[in-house]
């Protein structure tokens, strides 16, 4: 589903002009350590979860809301594992976009909860082992890593560094 927000823009600005949008994305695990993917609508690809946060959304709060309208779910954010900016994408509707992406490891809140495909943006959900995870793209591989086993500090990428040793 597209946000009010961001039809919106489009109205204002055209389809021609690239968005620059806040995303999270969830990695979420359960007791057993397996991960709650789902099988994308736009992609037909198995992800992690993710959305856009609205205005003025706190991260963590948009992170609960979006694994709870894609699945049914309950989940409690634990950490932030990543700050990263997607690559350019052009979505089918025409719309191009590019997101800063806050990728939050996320546990199951609570016990006897049912995920379940529960909006348009999804065509199955499932809990995997993250030793069997089914194909997916390399980089959500990366940032299931990062997100069950990594401890350390949330990782972004550094700014690139000029010929004279300071940034860009």
């Amino acid at each position: 589903m597209i946000p009010e927000f961001v039809q919106s823009l489009r109205t204002s600005l055209g389809g021609e002009h690239l968005l620059w949008l806040p995303g999270v994305n969830a990695v979420v695990s359960d007791d057993r350590g397996h991960v709650l993917l789902h099988r994308r609508a736009d992609t037909d690809e198995w992800s992690f979860l993710s959305g856009i946060l609205d205005p003025g959304e706190e991260p963590a709060a948009g992170v609960v809301r979006e694994v709870m309208e894609e699945t049914g779910v309950r989940v409690r954010p634990l950490r932030l594992a990543a700050v990263t900016v997607s690559p350019q994408m052009t979505h089918g509707n025409g719309d191009r976009a590019q997101y800063l992406e806050l990728l939050f490891a996320c546990h199951l809140d609570g016990k006897h909860q049912v995920a379940r495909v529960n909006d348009d943006e999804s065509l199955e959900v499932a809990w995997f082992s993250p030793t069997s995870l089914p194909a997916v793209r390399p980089y959500v591989a990366e940032r299931i890593g990062w997100a069950l086993h990594d401890r350390g500090p949330a990782r972004f990428t550094a700014p690139p560094r000029g010929a004279d040793g300071h940034a860009g």
